[in-house]
């Protein structure tokens, strides 16, 4: 197991994971060394038995004398029948498994990348490589590489994934381009070929769609060279020196606690919603971590705290219980150490976090900011004062459950559907998921856009669904 980085919608968090092996194995054929091949570590000898025969040295099973595979050292002896050609004409293939070179470069040690690198700037620039990659949109079957700062500034394509970096170092030679400090961004594995290729152009930061080897983050780790897998939409996994990548996003607003709000029945879903799987976690988690990036604080409201011990916050219960929504936000402001709160309902997935600090810089002289969507108020992703805690109180007194019963009495700073559209067009931070199949549509979507592994479950599934 490797210590490894993983870094999602902003927050940096060790990991313990796996990293493929790559194994390097010397062949030496009747006496004379022919190659080494790089490879997998298990079943060595289907290996080296496939390769003679591939190459034609071999066809049958009684041409093997001996074969004997050293793993420990990483050697094969093999004794064939017959004598191999006096010279041997080594080709450069433009596969990823048994291609031959004449010398593996080596790489250039040193403590560390030169620069720190926003999470912002890789998934722009592995963006842009796939927005070039036209060989792979046209016929798929390409492997494409780009290096750049903060836009691309060369890239290639081509079927052999070491090739297109031998592409980048050519035209950065003869074009007088200096690649220090780059990012490079790459379609394929990352192996040791690549990383020490990476190390003599002075690349800073390696980032891949896929994995590295073990032998690659070694080296990357000795060349100081930050090594990133598996870049999706707004993740992706830190191999080597994570101090170089900037975790620092927007800062948290101060005197505001975000309030999530999970008092609902769940009648129409058959089950709780806020529990439901949904972006590799907990319905519930995926709110709590967009509102944990914004506010210092976060708290969850709700009568059955120990179905949510998983969340670390402040947990309070309703002070006027089975009195609806309203209820809920009186208790999240009323218990809040600061003199605002923002709430959004534990069912809604498309928060916009833009959208979340306009109406939260709105909160000057008011009690309470309400944005509109097409539908008209959406009071339940808005920023409320303490200053509206007596027109609550007295509502709910009376029995009255609404939460529109409360505007009369406030100060209200609107803003207006259209306002709200300049972030967020069709209004989807406001829309919310009831039902199984509101549900399924949600996770079918979701499942369509790029980079995203979460499986898909079925109406049946999402109705029993309690994690």
């Amino acid at each position: 197991m490797a210590t490894i980085y993983s870094f999602k919608k902003g927050v940096m968090e060790q990991v313990e994971g796996g990293v493929v092996n790559e194994y390097p194995l010397q062949l030496v054929v009747n006496g004379r060394e022919m190659a080494t091949l790089i490879a997998s570590p298990h079943d060595l000898r289907f290996l080296v038995a496939g390769f003679l025969r591939l190459q034609g040295f071999v066809s049958k099973v009684d041409d093997f004398l001996a074969l004997a595979i050293c793993q420990d050292f990483g050697a094969a002896s093999v004794t064939i029948r017959g004598e191999l050609p006096e010279r041997l004409k080594p080709v450069l293939t433009s596969g990823c498994g048994t291609g031959i070179s004449f010398n593996m470069p080596k790489p250039v040690e040193k403590s560390g990348p030169s620069r720190v690198h926003a999470p912002e700037t890789i998934f722009a620039l592995m963006n842009q490589l796939a927005q070039k990659c036209e060989g792979y949109k046209n016929h798929g079957g390409m492997h494409s590489a780009g290096v750049g700062s903060d836009t691309l500034i060369l890239h290639a394509e081509d079927i052999g994934r070491h090739n297109t970096i031998d592409r980048i170092a050519g035209e950065a030679l003869l074009k007088g381009i200096s690649l220090a400090g780059t990012i490079l961004v790459t379609s394929g594995r990352v192996s040791t070929e690549l990383v020490a290729k990476a190390s003599m152009l002075g690349i800073d930061l390696i980032a891949s769609r896929t994995s590295p080897t073990d032998m690659a983050v070694k080296m990357a780790e000795d060349a100081g060279i930050t090594l990133v897998g598996y870049v999706r939409t707004d993740s992706f996994k830190v191999y080597t020196h994570a101090e170089a990548i900037s975790t620092s996003g927007p800062e948290k607003i101060a005197g505001v606690t975000g309030v999530i709000l999970a008092g609902g029945a769940s009648s129409r879903m058959g089950s709780n919603k806020a529990l439901l799987p949904h972006k590799g976690g907990r319905f519930i988690e995926s709110i709590y971590r967009e509102l944990a990036e914004i506010f210092p604080e976060v708290i969850l409201v709700t009568n059955t705290p120990e179905q949510y011990q998983f969340l670390p916050c402040r947990k309070v219960a309703d002070l006027y219980p089975g009195m609806g929504a309203l209820a809920g936000i009186h208790a999240g402001l009323a218990q809040a150490n600061t003199p605002s709160v923002f709430t959004v309902a534990c069912d809604m997935p498309h928060l916009d976090p833009a959208l979340i600090r306009h109406i939260a810089g709105r909160r000057g002289d008011c009690d309470l900011v309400l944005p509109k969507s097409d539908h008209g108020y959406e009071p339940l992703h808005a920023l409320y004062n303490k200053s509206a805690l007596s027109a609550m109180e007295q509502c709910l007194e009376q029995g009255k459950r609404r939460i529109v019963s409360i505007l009369p009495q406030l100060k209200v700073n609107e803003i207006p559907a259209s306002e709200v559209a300049g972030f967020d067009p069709a209004f989807d931070s406001f829309s919310n998921i009831n039902t199984p199949q509101e549900y399924y549509e949600l996770r079918n979507g979701d499942k369509a856009r790029p980079g995203n592994t979460d499986s898909l479950p079925t109406v049946a599934q999402a109705q029993k669904a309690q994690a």
